[in-house]
């Protein structure tokens, strides 16, 4: 059983085993708040390299919608005459074990990370610095540019590192709102409070486009009719749902666990000649593929803003030290 079906499964099965496994998730949870309290009194101290750090994140496992967020509030620090850097942990590849900034250029996904690679696609102008030791990337991103905004892409959980902002993307009313492993919530979901502002709220809503399709060389098409939708996201049921708002019919749903390479040799043998929807994020996986020409391959952009606009940026200009 996946991880997501244990977690948000509606038959008997998972629910069993979210029960079976809740004296493990109390556990969980108390270890967390022994975490957080060291550092609230003061036995362990967060590090304050960079003297900006706004940390856009969440408190469940992937599949929030992070990435577009992040790329929207770049933006608004553009408009306010700032220079943002971005933080990612590239999970999974070969850069997330320190920290180090990405070179300019397309990033190969086996390398740096499939958002990483994302994110340098929609912004190719964008400095990253890609790593899973947050201290580190701060500091070296207060050497690239000491009057930079650094823009964690994720890392609420990460203590050791001082954030001057933070901004989490929590539903209202989630599913499931257990922590690990019963739920998918890194910590008790009370700690929403550590944050200056949980998004959507009173006063914000996040406001998601509807998909935009392309083709392998960024040529706009329209809705396709029908298509199989191949994903290695953690949430592709949010996804599939999407996709069917839009008008689209799903024939079928070839799904690989979150952060999969995608580099199975017979990934598209079983599509030949179908329409195949895939996501930006594997999409940067799957371009350096020699048999894309098996399937006729669409991806599904979306954009993502906080809005009213104008009250956020104002929020965010506030919020920002000088």
């Amino acid at each position: 059983m996946r991880i997501e079906n244990l977690w948000f499964g509606q038959g008997w099965r998972p629910h069993v085993g979210r029960l079976l496994l809740l004296p493990i998730t109390a556990l969980y949870s108390l270890a967390w708040q022994v975490y957080l309290v060291f550092y609230r009194l003061g036995f362990k101290k967060a590090l304050e390299p960079h003297p900006r750090v706004i940390c856009i994140g969440n408190l469940t496992a992937g599949g929030s919608g992070k990435t577009p967020v992040t790329l929207f509030i770049t933006d608004c620090l553009l408009k306010l005459g700032l220079q943002p850097i971005v933080s990612c942990s590239g999970y999974g590849s070969p850069a997330s074990e320190a920290a180090q900034m990405a070179p300019e250029g397309p990033l190969n996904p086996a390398e740096w990370g499939d958002e990483p690679s994302e994110l340098r696609d929609f912004r190719p102008a964008l400095p990253i610095v890609v790593g899973r030791r947050r201290v580190l990337a701060a500091e070296l991103a207060a050497k690239a540019n000491p009057n930079s905004v650094l823009v964690l892409d994720d890392g609420f959980q990460h203590l050791p590192l001082h954030k001057h902002l933070t901004i989490i993307l929590d539903a209202l009313n989630p599913a499931n709102k257990l922590p690990f492993p019963s739920g998918p919530y890194r910590e008790p979901r009370w700690n929403r409070s550590r944050a200056d502002l949980s998004l959507p709220n009173d006063q914000f809503q996040i406001v998601y486009s509807a998909p935009e399709f392309v083709d392998p060389h960024g040529v706009l098409l329209s809705t396709p009719a029908e298509a199989v939708v191949l994903t290695a996201i953690a949430r592709p049921d949010l996804f599939v749902e999407t996709l069917k708002a839009a008008g689209v019919t799903i024939t079928e749903v070839d799904s690989k666990p979150d952060h999969d390479p995608l580099n199975d040799p017979e990934l598209f043998s079983r599509h030949n000649g179908k329409v195949v929807i895939v996501t930006m994020k594997d999409w940067v996986k799957l371009r350096t593929r020699e048999d894309l020409n098996k399937s006729q391959i669409v991806i599904a952009r979306r954009q993502a803003s906080i809005e009213p606009k104008a009250e956020f940026i104002q929020w965010l200009k506030e919020r920002i030290p000088e």
